[in-house]
């Protein structure tokens, strides 16, 4: 049974039900997103492998027959969404949806179903960090079942899925506690909390992970992290500017 992409398939069905559900609120029919979905899904499965393959190409380039076994892991988050962007844009252009409207609706579910997966590479053994002793474990009140997991390759590693999965749990019960009060967001700030918040703690997280893909001396994932994070403090500050930008909670109805 490959654990990985059940775990995967478990947290993007929990996303697609609870922006169905928000996206009611929000003047979003339930169609459109499973629809986006269909498109979606596919993009960012695709480019999250895409994304892997090319920097690790020095291996791939000699097994090619191993690309497309994303079922033993290698697939990358950010390629994932960067693929998933783009389908977004051109959907809602096509069906005339808000486009900020409907990334702030999915934002905080892609949240919870990014905690759920990392769950994925705990089954696969792998976005593991470096090397560290039993007793650091145990300190850390870890299931029996968590610290077993975590002996790779004869030695105990730090658990950098499980730091990351929490974050993004931790972003996830935040932002939707949160998206709900009246003038708290503007249309656009629910996605740009997302981006800032993932991207803040997978700098650090990434900064701790044994097998990061490099770009020469510097790991990619903290390059475009730090990009992502300035980039959506100025989008924020940019968008605030404009005294037509509808409030999230006033949904579609101002286009």
């Amino acid at each position: 049974m490959h654990w990985y992409g059940i775990i995967i398939a478990s947290g993007v069905l929990l996303a697609v039900y609870l922006a169905t559900r928000e996206g009611n609120k929000r003047g979003i029919k339930s169609d459109d997103i499973y629809d986006m979905i269909l498109w979606a899904l596919p993009a960012a499965l695709i480019c999250a492998r895409l994304y892997y393959v090319v920097f690790q190409w020095s291996y791939y380039k000699d097994n090619p027959g191993e690309i497309i076994k994303i079922w033993d892991g290698g697939i990358a988050i950010y390629g994932s969404l960067i693929g998933a962007m783009i389908v977004v844009i051109l959907f809602c252009r096509h069906r005339f949806i808000p486009v900020w409207l409907m990334l702030d609706v999915a934002a905080p579910t892609v949240l919870l179903a990014q905690s759920i997966g990392r769950w994925g590479n705990f089954m696969n053994q792998e976005a593991f960090g470096q090397a560290t002793s039993l007793s650091f474990l145990q300190g850390l009140h870890l299931p029996p079942f968590i610290i077993h997991q975590m002996f790779i390759s004869g030695a105990y590693r730090q658990p950098t899925f499980l730091y990351e999965s929490l974050w993004s749990l931790l972003g996830f019960l935040v932002i939707i506690s949160l998206r709900h009060n009246p003038h708290w967001f503007k249309r656009g700030e629910v996605f740009l909390t997302y981006v800032m918040w993932y991207s803040f703690g997978r700098f650090f997280v990434e900064g701790m992970r044994t097998d990061s893909l490099m770009l020469g001396a510097l790991r990619v994932s903290q390059i475009l992290s730090i990009v992502l994070f300035v980039g959506a403090i100025c989008l924020v500050v940019y968008r605030r500017r404009n005294p037509y930008n509808p409030w999230y909670l006033e949904g579609s109805k101002l286009k």
